[in-house]
């Protein structure tokens, strides 16, 4: 089968699984707060990694010498995610989708302080081109700039964050060990941040199958999206995970009723220009070398 044949399934179980998360996101909202949809998402994302860790064999790839790196990560991940969920309650999807897509422009921003990678004119007009399309998406004005914009627009740092300690990790550790971490960091996060108020709410007969889904959702998006990017290059991917946007919006249309404004499209595909170009001149120079 062709790779990019190949890649395109995987993401568009990537597609699928985002755009899932986002619609049961919204769906036990009026039940369950964020603290708990992450709970009860990474309980359903324990009982999956360890059922397939036990009937692959894979416990032994669990390692336990980068727990600093798995903590931070995870708390910038967890943060991320709740400030997400708080935000597909809030505003339009695709609006939501657009902000998220800026998190390779924060990558571009904070490597060079985490990573210790180098600023690139490539990197630095693809981040230049990136808060263009945010200041568009967004309107920042006193009737566009509001708890959902901003709520979106921060997770997406937090998702950048997220992505370079990820790199970080599996320079030395598996897929695994990153999702066995994810998951029970996770928990315990949601469990303290859920229950510090001595109250969590269980979700009733309505809300259960929407949050198994929510927690099946996040752990196979990114699985696919893994996948994807194993078989075809970013310069491929890329453009395909950009459907997100048209695909959540029309969800939104019909599901919600919601009106998207044009604006939100123009600044998502500078927002995605800037991505493309920096991910094809770095193809390009790689290459080269």
């Amino acid at each position: 089968m062709n790779p990019v044949f190949k890649a395109a399934l995987w993401m568009s179980g990537s597609i699928a699984s985002f755009s899932s998360m986002a619609v049961a996101g919204r769906e036990v909202s009026d039940t369950l707060d964020t603290f708990e949809i992450m709970m009860f998402r990474s309980l359903v994302g324990v009982i999956i990694v360890c059922a397939l860790a036990g009937l692959t064999g894979a416990w032994r790839e669990i390692k336990t010498d980068r727990l600093g790196t798995h903590l931070t990560r995870n708390l910038a991940h967890f943060t991320g995610q709740n400030l997400w969920f708080f935000a597909v309650t809030v505003i339009p999807l695709a609006q939501v989708f657009a902000l998220e897509f800026t998190s390779p422009i924060w990558v571009i921003v904070l490597s060079p302080l985490i990573l210790g990678e180098r600023l690139t004119t490539s990197r630095g007009l693809a981040a230049v081109m990136g808060f263009i399309g945010i200041l568009i998406v967004a309107r920042p004005d006193m009737a566009g700039l509001n708890p959902g914009v901003m709520t979106a627009a921060s997770s997406a740092i937090f998702f950048a964050i997220t992505i370079m300690l990820t790199k970080r990790l599996t320079r030395n550790e598996g897929i695994t060990s990153i999702l066995f971490w994810l998951t029970t960091m996770q928990l315990v996060m949601g469990l303290v941040m859920a229950g510090y108020d001595g109250d969590i709410a269980i979700p009733n007969t309505d809300a259960l199958p929407w949050v198994v889904l929510i927690g099946i959702a996040g752990l196979l998006a990114h699985f696919c999206l893994t996948n994807a990017l194993a078989i075809a290059p970013a310069t491929v991917v890329v453009p395909i995970d950009f459907i997100r946007l048209p695909t959540i919006a029309v969800i939104g249309m019909l599901v919600y009723g919601e009106v998207v404004d044009i604006w939100v499209f123009v600044g998502a595909a500078i927002i995605f220009a800037g991505n493309y170009l920096n991910i094809w001149v770095e193809t390009r120079t790689q290459k080269q070398q």
